[in-house]
């Protein structure tokens, strides 16, 4: 069959699946329509980046019922790739294709989705040259390095067609999903405030000096989009998060972008009006983090809703009982949602329902995945057949995102920002807005939409 072909196929087996009982009646059983569709409805998949989220992959790829096949596994440095392909072994049984350039990856005219996984620098850049290149892309979070990749994200989703989605898992969780419903039905009357909160006891790390690239890595494509500079030591493996804004968006785009989305979708809200920020580093002082380790953020919303953000990195006394999660705030009652479920309190305090999940998604670990992140991954395969509505389409994620990079932005400039509340501008601050967008290497720049 033809990529034309299966991709007509693909498209108008969508509009079939409503009448598989249908077509038992003239003698085929639903099971034996699965085995005919399954021969022509699978997809080909390529991961780039493949450091600690790529546990999150093994097992929606490696199910039978995903019905997808691995065509590469793609990542700048040797031994991520060598690694991957070993860790693979255990879920298929064949060998994809080992690539250290997202760009060759993408001129496969048989690949239809990029995972990308990459550091967050390369994230809506990985992501606008594979809608380019015609591919469905599930991008990790932060969706965007920058509000205006956020806002280019969503324009070029939309010219595209493609699917696109946001590794914001917790909006596959079953009991989150329930318990957002609840909310939304009124079940803790007319909320007012979300709390979102992470605690962790990340420790020192080395101070970056300048070193010799580490064999095996391609430091010119791992800087891809940004701005060149000399390598320093120990920055590609995971340290690029605390090394300045060239490639990380802090603890607050790493961490913030999981709890911020669920308070946003409890409480029903979009763009903030105003963004208040209380942050600093105040753990190893003289260690080579070089943003705050500790923040407070507030947003304010128009409909006199409010989002408070408490991230501790460096101290992990769980201020809320848990190490992660969201508490939501209503005039009759309140709810307490993590990833391994809720609980709904009355106006008294007094428990309503404990609803725990018997999932296995990682909290504060380095990596994981799990049965949310597997549920997401699926949910997205699927929504790329037409055969299941996205649980959180690319404009929720970049919506998401945009606030943690206010937080940053309100950190960065010191400054209390007011925002269009119908497009998140920043509306009150020259300065703020010059770090809208970011200054790109040569040859590198965003598309124009």
């Amino acid at each position: 069959m033809s990529k034309q072909s299966r991709r007509t196929f693909i498209k108008k087996s969508t509009a079939a699946g409503i009448g598989v009982s249908a077509l038992g009646a003239i003698g085929f059983s639903a099971k034996s329509y699965g085995r005919i569709l399954g021969a022509n409805d699978r997809l080909n998949v390529a991961i780039a980046g493949l450091g600690r989220r790529l546990g999150a992959f093994y097992e929606p790829i490696g199910l039978k019922s995903s019905n997808v096949q691995l065509l590469y596994l793609c990542d700048v440095m040797d031994k991520q790739l060598t690694r991957a392909a070993e860790n693979f072994s255990n879920h298929i049984d064949y060998q994809p294709k080992l690539e250290k350039s997202i760009l060759k990856v993408l001129e496969d005219n048989d690949l239809d989705i990029l995972i990308n996984a990459t550091p967050d620098h390369w994230h809506a850049p990985g992501t606008w040259l594979a809608l380019d290149h015609g591919k469905h892309v599930y991008v990790e979070k932060p969706c965007s390095h920058n509000p205006r990749e956020g806002e280019l994200l969503i324009a070029l989703q939309k010219k595209y067609g493609k699917v696109v989605q946001m590794g914001n898992q917790q909006r596959s969780a079953p009991e989150s999903r329930e318990i957002i419903k609840a909310i939304h039905d009124g079940a803790i009357g007319k909320t007012y405030k979300a709390v979102a909160f992470y605690s962790n006891a990340r420790g020192r790390v080395i101070n970056p000096s300048p070193a010799p690239i580490p064999e095996g890595l391609d430091w010119e494509l791992f800087q891809g989009p940004a701005p060149r500079k000399p390598y320093m030591h120990d920055t590609w493996d995971y340290n690029w998060h605390w090394y300045g804004w060239d490639y990380g968006t802090a603890e607050t785009g790493n961490n913030a972008t999981h709890e911020l989305d669920v308070a946003r979708w409890a409480l029903g809200v979009t763009y903030p009006s105003h963004v208040m920020v209380d942050a600093g580093k105040y753990h190893f002082v003289d260690d080579g983090w070089t943003m705050y380790d500790t923040m407070e953020a507030t947003f304010k919303f128009s409909n006199g809703s409010t989002i408070v953000w408490d991230g501790k990195s460096r101290n992990n006394y769980n201020t809320y009982g848990a190490d992660r999660g969201t508490i939501i705030f209503g005039s009759e009652g309140s709810v307490f949602v993590n990833r391994n479920g809720y609980k709904h309190y009355d106006r008294s305090g007094k428990l309503i329902k404990d609803s725990s999940s018997a999932g296995n998604e990682a909290g504060t670990a380095l990596g994981g995945g799990g049965d949310m992140s597997t549920r997401h991954v699926v949910n997205f395969f699927n929504a790329v057949r037409g055969t299941e509505k996205q649980n959180s389409n690319i404009e929720e994620g970049a919506i998401s995102t945009l606030l943690c990079h206010l937080a940053n932005i309100s950190y960065r400039t010191g400054e209390t920002l007011a925002c269009d509340s119908s497009s998140g501008r920043i509306t009150n601050s020259k300065k703020a807005m010059e770090l809208w967008s970011r200054e790109y290497e040569k040859g590198w720049e965003p598309p124009k939409v």
